[in-house]
């Protein structure tokens, strides 16, 4: 499909090897499509972190490959898959992973001034970003200036900023109250929306509601897939 920006094709991770070898994935396939947002959900210990941290290039599968916007990752080299992270994938964890001695908009900017682009445009990408998120007053705020939520605004402000066409999302409200999570989840579905990929892994019925499909993992393999239907209802089914 030339819609389609993530593919995994039979991915396995195994840890160990053999009496002792574990299988966090097993012969996984997927598709991710532009406009499209999916929520991973399953049991700990079901595969979901490491499923994120393949399709996000973070760790290698045991087999099968990685296709993001038609590259097949086992064929980058480190520099290549480092420069397709920081133009084409963006990540949201629970835990925010922002630099505290950055300022919000420094801490945006950050992955395009790496990619050698001029600090000036830079800037004035991660401006709109961080207005897309509603934190155009919070440029200069430091990390432990800002509440919760407002950090993890700042996070998808630089998941998206440079029009990454893949967000990858952790647990992105796990740390926060349910309205500022609601708000957050708004905010993924709306650059969803606005044309990018998502894979939202969650383990709340409430939030998978925000997705166009959820993916059930059990034992590091899909056993279920539900479009447009209730996540409760999924789960019920299990």
């Amino acid at each position: 499909m030339t819609d389609t920006v993530l593919r995994l094709i039979g991915v396995t991770q195994q840890y160990g090897t053999g009496a002792t070898a574990v299988s966090a994935l097993s012969g996984v396939d997927l598709e991710v499509c532009r406009g499209e947002l999916v929520a991973v959900m399953g049991p700990s210990g079901s595969g979901k972190s490491t499923l994120l941290s393949i399709a996000g290039g973070l760790a290698i599968p045991t087999t099968g490959e990685v296709v993001v916007e038609g590259s097949y990752l086992s064929e980058q080299s480190p520099k290549q898959l480092a420069q397709l992270r920081r133009r084409s994938l963006g990540f949201v964890f629970q835990d925010f992973n922002l630099i505290p001695t950055l300022t919000a908009l420094e801490n945006v900017t950050l992955p395009l001034e790496l990619d050698g682009l001029r600090a000036r445009t830079a800037r004035r990408a991660g401006r709109d970003a961080l207005a897309s998120v509603g934190l155009e007053g919070k440029a200069d705020s430091y990390p432990d200036d800002l509440s919760g939520g407002q950090q993890q605004r700042v996070a998808i402000a630089r998941a998206v900023v440079g029009g990454r066409r893949l967000i990858l999302a952790d647990e992105p409200t796990g740390a926060l109250d349910s309205v500022t999570g609601e708000l957050v989840l708004k905010m993924l579905r709306a650059r969803v929306d606005a044309g990018a990929a998502g894979i939202l892994v969650t383990h709340e019925a409430r939030h998978a509601a925000f997705a166009d499909r959820i993916v059930f993992l059990r034992d590091g393999r899909i056993v279920d897939e539900s479009r447009r239907q209730s996540a409760d209802s999924l789960l019920a089914a299990r």
